[in-house]
């Protein structure tokens, strides 16, 4: 069974068709990579695999469930978790009530604040069982605002992790960071658990490669070919409209 499955899937914003007829198959487990050119339709995608946008057509299923019509906040706690391109952080919260927020979102008590949050002895446990697992307690106390972008990304990583999701999006997690903060995230996302499907775009092709089990090309909004490494490079398409050739 596939972990997550797109089967022809659309997308219109008014006259504009952004995505046209995508399908893909993502058995559980397998990490996959969708790369492409600005524009392609790349994030699009992913917010209607997420239910941040509608279809305009197609379907979409988590382990076999058709979760087309299912809002975001439901496909989260099937087990679907995401990143962004942008951190999506509160700048004024320190690193730890941005882990606790995520976390209680997962609870019983998701929708009280803080003052609940401190008597709830786990919960602090558990956030701090995340951040040495992360090797993120350090930051622990500063507000994310003043931490840097990598380790911004890396809270980002650490967040959508904290709920042990089934399937997680990762949307160009690599963006914005420096070779030394590459490696550090890549390693991230190399250590999480292998029963973990991912699916993550990226421009980094090195990173890209290094990561994915499969990869998908989309290109104006269609998808032009599958395959793995050795395979999408040398793709003469492939070359041509992403890697640079001649």
């Amino acid at each position: 069974m596939s972990a997550l499955s797109a089967q022809g899937v659309s997308k219109n914003f008014g006259g504009v068709q952004a995505l046209s007829d995508i399908s893909l198959d993502v058995p559980e487990g397998q990490r996959r990579v969708i790369i492409g050119p600005n524009g392609a339709g790349k994030t699009t995608f992913f917010n209607m695999l997420t239910g941040t946008f509608p279809v305009s057509g197609g379907r979409i299923s988590l382990f076999g469930q058709d979760i087309t019509q299912l809002p975001a906040n439901e496909r989260a706690n099937l087990g679907l978790a995401r990143t962004f391109q942008i951190t999506n952080l509160f700048s004024r919260l320190t690193v730890m009530e941005n882990l606790l927020l995520a976390l209680q979102a997962g609870t019983s008590g998701a929708y009280s604040l803080f003052r609940s949050m401190r008597a709830n002895t786990a919960l602090f446990q558990r956030a701090d069982e995340l951040l040495e697992h992360w090797q993120l307690t350090g930051i622990a106390s500063s507000p994310a605002r003043e931490i840097s972008y990598g380790q911004q990304r890396q809270v980002d990583l650490m967040l959508a992790m904290s709920r042990n999701p089934k399937v997680l999006l990762l949307d160009e997690p690599m963006a914005g960071l420096s070779a030394a903060e590459v490696v550090r995230v890549s390693g991230m996302i190399h250590e999480l658990p292998r029963e973990m499907t991912i699916l993550m775009i990226e421009h980094d092709m090195d990173v890209a490669f290094d990561l994915a089990d499969r990869i998908n090309v989309f290109h104006q909004g269609q998808m032009i070919v599958e395959g793995n490494a050795d395979e999408i490079r040398a793709h003469p398409q492939v070359n041509e409209i992403y890697l640079g050739a001649d």
